[in-house]
């Protein structure tokens, strides 16, 4: 295996599959703008290198990621489709190349979200999937508006979405949001063997599949496009410095 580190993400390389790995656990992996931008890279060089046959997302420490660094995130909010997490999400939503994530403890906001776009996700059995936007007087993002209910029905994604219920992994595989739950501690080597399970088929066949199975990808850019624009008027409002303001009152 061949490692690189850049920004609290580590880019692993084991033969035909890339790893792109968040190493941020003393802040549960909440993702930085700077984050963003190394993962939008490694998913590119991953896209453009022949020999990467199929990618892994996973995450150090007992959680997959607690979504956005919220002070991070406010002294450096999104700026257009052109910010680092819209070229990551883009760069995920579009990607050719199948992508599995393995997931343990929580997945928070895009730690969620971003699961909508990889073709395999495995959750290890403490994993708690979570989208609390709207406690955030935020909206959804990452097409999570059209997604989620596509998944699993508008009553269960108006529960998560508009109440911010978390789930937990039994309950995700069962509605569908993911693929294999397993033991807490094995999610990364499960999805590792099933991604160069996918990296050994034939390349062209599972691209074209891949593009099959997401031939509405046009709608999903527009509502990413729909929802970031909400999204960035949200970040100006008064409810939003209010919400955040209480967030770490409660954190503190």
């Amino acid at each position: 295996m061949v490692a690189s580190m850049s920004e609290h993400i580590i880019v692993e390389r084991d033969g035909p599959v890339a790893e792109l790995r968040l190493a941020r656990p003393d802040k549960r992996n909440a993702i930085t703008t700077a984050m963003y931008s190394a993962l939008a890279d490694g998913l590119a060089a991953a896209h453009a290198d022949e020999g990467v046959r199929a990618v892994l997302i996973s995450a150090e420490g007992a959680h997959f990621t607690a979504g956005n660094d919220l002070h991070d995130f406010i002294a450096n909010p999104p700026q257009g489709q052109d910010s680092p997490v819209f070229r990551f999400l883009h760069a995920l939503g579009g990607a050719d190349k199948p992508v599995v994530a393995a997931v343990q403890g929580q997945a928070v906001g895009i730690g969620t979200t971003m699961l909508l776009h990889c073709d395999i996700v495995v959750l290890a059995d403490d994993a708690r999937l979570k989208m609390p936007f709207v406690d955030l007087a935020l909206v959804p993002e990452a097409a999570s508006s059209l997604l989620v209910p596509r998944a699993i029905g508008h009553a269960r994604a108006a529960e998560m979405l508009m109440l911010g219920d978390a789930i937990d992994a039994p309950t995700a595989l069962a509605w569908g949001l993911a693929n294999r739950v397993v033991p807490a501690g094995s999610e990364r080597a499960e999805a590792l063997k099933l991604a160069h399970r996918l990296a050994a088929k034939p390349p062209a066949a599972l691209a074209l599949t891949k593009r099959l199975l997401r031939d509405d990808a046009p709608g999903v850019a527009t509502r990413m496009d729909r929802e970031g624009g909400h999204f960035a008027d949200q970040l100006q409002s008064p409810e939003l410095k209010g919400a955040i303001a209480a967030f770490f009152a409660r954190k503190a």
